[in-house]
């Protein structure tokens, strides 16, 4: 399967070891700072393997080579434009978190994929943890039993050093603040484990302590679903010195599960009614990563590959990355109005946002 990557920066290299791992032909490498794919090659040791090509640019890139899979990780602003192009193209892709920076054009991915049969993957890889496939599999068994609430806490650090690596972060055109970049992947989970019908949504957002970027740096929002079920999101960059946590809490009628770690890979608490002794081996059950990422990118590109070898689905679709993105523009877009905001939401951009704060 003939793959390229566009963007090579601080995610590529969940990317490439996630390609190197699955076997797949690295065609090409694409970034506008030529510097950067050469840095990401030479890390894999593969900055002398001729058949890899270096491009500045995708369409380019996209115009000479016959690609079946593409990867987009470049900065959040530019997400939907490529994957458009790509759609258009015929080309599957994996689409790095926000799949878009408004709900038109996530709207449009979705959309085209669907009428050019092309196989798009939303990189929410947090859904194939450990924890996170155990507490999914207990809800889809009916463990839970009638669900009450929900949480989720991404009570993270991020430092000036963070934000001027890359310019385009915490700016609301190209990146958006805490809860659209580092929030994201929680909201991801909650929603997919709340029955996914979110129809209601109050935030509140503010800027505490990073007054050189232009989006917020905690968000805090209580979320109604359709099933009656409710939940609350905390998403910060505020945390001192370092990553606190990343949990996700859910509560029913006869289960009561955390996940926890600085990236939802723990198992903090495992109770059920029902309890058996594979319970008891949960408890506490620990998946080592070497980063927030998380190992989840490797398993997230063999679904990949295999929805379209199969002619299915992908695991994480492009709904999922556009009903992640929905919670965070409502958020936005109830502390804009100061008003709870109605799902679906038909449109926002975070563009919308400018001048806030």
């Amino acid at each position: 399967m003939k793959y390229a990557l566009i963007g090579c920066g601080r995610i590529a290299v969940n990317h490439i070891k996630a390609v190197l791992h699955n076997r797949l032909e690295l065609v090409a490498v694409c970034d506008v700072d030529k510097r950067q794919a050469q840095k990401l090659l030479e890390k894999y040791g593969l900055e002398k393997e001729l058949s890899i090509k270096r491009y500045t640019d995708y369409r380019m890139m996209i115009e000479e080579n016959d690609l079946d899979l593409v990867a987009i990780a470049t900065e959040s602003g530019v997400h939907a434009e490529i994957a458009l192009h790509c759609i258009d193209k015929g080309i599957h892709c994996i689409i790095e978190k926000p799949i878009a920076m408004c709900i038109q054009d996530a709207d449009k991915i979705v959309r085209c994929a669907k009428e050019k049969k092309v196989k798009v993957c939303a990189c929410h890889q947090n859904r194939f943890n450990v924890a996170v496939q155990e507490m999914r599999s207990a809800l889809e068994s009916g463990r839970f039993g009638k669900i009450s609430h929900g949480s989720v806490q991404v009570r993270w650090n991020r430092n000036k050093e963070y934000y001027t690596q890359a310019p385009w972060r915490g700016k609301w055109a190209s990146d958006g603040g805490a809860l659209m970049n580092q929030c994201i992947h929680g909201v991801d989970l909650l929603r997919w484990m709340m029955g996914d019908e979110a129809e209601e949504v109050y935030g509140q957002t503010r800027q505490q302590f990073h007054d050189y970027l232009e989006a917020e740096d905690v968000g805090i929002a209580v979320v109604k679903f359709k099933n009656g079920a409710v939940a609350t999101i905390e998403g910060t960059t505020n945390v001192y010195p370092k990553n606190l946590e990343e949990t996700l809490y859910l509560f029913g009628e006869h289960g009561t599960v955390k996940l926890g770690g600085t990236s939802v890979n723990h198992i903090d608490i495992w109770q059920f009614k029902d309890e058996s002794e594979t319970d008891l081996e949960k408890q506490g059950m620990k998946e080592a990563a070497c980063n927030v990422y998380g190992n989840g990118h490797t398993s997230l590109y063999a679904d990949m590959m295999e929805a379209i070898q199969k002619g299915r689905a992908p695991y994480v679709d492009a709904l999922a990355g556009r009903n992640a993105l929905e919670i965070v523009l409502a958020i936005y877009k109830s502390q804009k109005e100061g008003t709870s905001v109605k799902l679906p939401l038909k449109e926002f951009s975070s563009e919308d946002m400018k001048g806030i704060f």
